[in-house]
């Protein structure tokens, strides 16, 4: 959010006075008339995490964030990202006359450095940090006008989502710091893909990194190990006409975690063990989990002893280019396809499936009239059940270039078209042919 370059209308002395006069860590609240600056924090009703200013680069730039109470460096928000404070700055954060919550400059004659500027008709009456680390402000009949939540920088906490709210457009996305000590957004981007079956994607710039394949019931099909930890937490995957969301939640009891897109562009699923912050999961993992690695139509095995392969009845699209190990270009069909009769599904067990945008979904459809329908359609390339739970229900449909499938543990079946000819390999056949040599 960019600032504004006007002047806020707050009485110095005023402030001053009111700021001498508090403790370093006050209520969870800031209503009108009153401000923090300096040291002061806001904390969290059960003190878990704490809102004030923070320096970094030898306190020569300072930022308005939250962070947990036990672990100061572990920031989860940040207002001002693109407009730090600097060393001979005065900060204060208060709830202007309209109802924002700003940080204001006082060294530069109240100069507005950061505000929430919500677009509700409403005016905040109050601001309140909440012990999941949201804040939130609300109006006088205590609606929310405006939540950090809604406006995360390069972490999700407990509750918050990852998404797009269908009706506005409003997209709930992180980016990265720029640096360990620079917290300006960086070179990458955590943004759910609405198309298709959902999923999220992790960019570099303009160029797609990582993705975690379609929400399939349970998990993710390209994190596996999301059912590992889920005694700590609980997931939630909400597709609506409203909505598209994933949400975690903490499960009681149990300790504080957070999802962070760091400065080197991998997703991390941190827990709180009261003296550090634990690494229970990250992604991309290896190799494999590169966008593309493969190529259209390639299959990635990060444990064989060669990482790229053709589904069965494909072949390099170049072999000299695979045989000098680089397969982005993917794979081509062996035999083209005779529809009408003459093709049929060849089954891909195991995998991630392939990038869904340009693919569509029933969720009421039986996995066995998905498989007519692919049949009966010749544009469709493959199909697979859109919910593995239940021994797989609902129905995805590709109708181009499988982009980005990999061999995962505890991964799907992949139906994919083939020439009849080519199902007819020797019995016994590997799911892999023309490995990389």
């Amino acid at each position: 959010m960019r600032p504004s370059q006007r002047r806020h209308r707050l009485p110095l002395a005023f402030l001053s006075v009111l700021l001498l006069t508090s403790s370093a860590v006050a209520d969870s609240t800031l209503t009108q008339g009153t401000a923090i600056g300096g040291d002061q924090r806001l904390a969290s009703p059960g003190g878990v995490f704490q809102l004030g200013l923070f320096s970094v680069a030898n306190n020569t730039r300072w930022f308005l964030g939250i962070w947990l109470t036990a672990s100061p460096a572990g920031v989860v928000w940040v207002a001002n990202r693109d407009r730090p404070l600097n060393a001979s700055s005065s900060g204060i954060v208060a709830l202007s006359g309209r109802g924002d919550l700003v940080l204001l400059d006082a060294a530069s004659n109240n100069e507005t450095i950061w505000s929430s500027s919500s677009s509700s008709s409403a005016a905040a009456s109050v601001a309140q940090l909440r012990d999941d680390g949201n804040l939130v402000l609300a109006d006088a009949a205590d609606v929310a006008v405006w939540q950090s939540f809604d406006h995360p920088t390069n972490t999700f906490l407990s509750g918050s989502r990852a998404g797009q709210d269908l009706r506005t457009g409003v997209v709930w996305s992180v980016s990265s710091w720029r640096s360990a000590d620079d917290p300006s957004p960086g070179d990458f981007r955590y943004v759910m893909d609405t198309r298709g079956s959902p999923e999220l994607h992790v960019w570099r710039n303009g160029s797609k990194r990582y993705r975690t394949g379609p929400w399939n019931g349970l998990r993710f099909s390209g994190c596996p190990d999301m059912t590992t930890f889920e005694d700590l937490v609980e997931f939630r995957f909400t597709h609506t006409a409203d909505e598209v969301s994933f949400v975690y939640r903490d499960r009681v009891g149990s300790p504080v975690s957070r999802l962070v897109l760091n400065e080197s562009g991998a997703m991390q699923r941190m827990v709180w063990d009261g003296a550090l912050w634990r690494v229970f999961w990250s992604g991309p993992r290896d190799q494999c989990d590169i966008y593309g690695a493969c190529g259209p139509f390639g299959v990635c095995n990060a444990v064989g002893a060669v990482m790229c392969g053709c589904i069965k009845g494909f072949i390099p699209s170049s072999p000299a280019e695979w045989r000098m190990r680089n397969a982005s270009g993917g794979c081509a069909r062996s035999t083209v396809l005779q529809c009408g009769g003459g093709d049929g599904f060849y089954t891909l067990r195991g995998v991630k499936l392939p990038e869904t945008h340009g693919s569509s979904v029933d969720a009421g459809a039986s996995l066995a009239e998905c498989g007519r329908r692919c049949s009966s359609n010749c544009s469709c390339t493959a199909y697979a059940a859109s919910d593995i739970r239940g021994g797989g229900t609902g129905c995805i449909q590709w109708f181009g270039e499988l982009m980005d499938t990999r061999f995962v543990d505890d991964g799907q079946d992949l139906f994919v078209r083939l020439a009849m000819s080519d199902l007819h390999l020797v019995p016994g056949d590997k799911d892999l042919v023309n490995l990389m040599p």
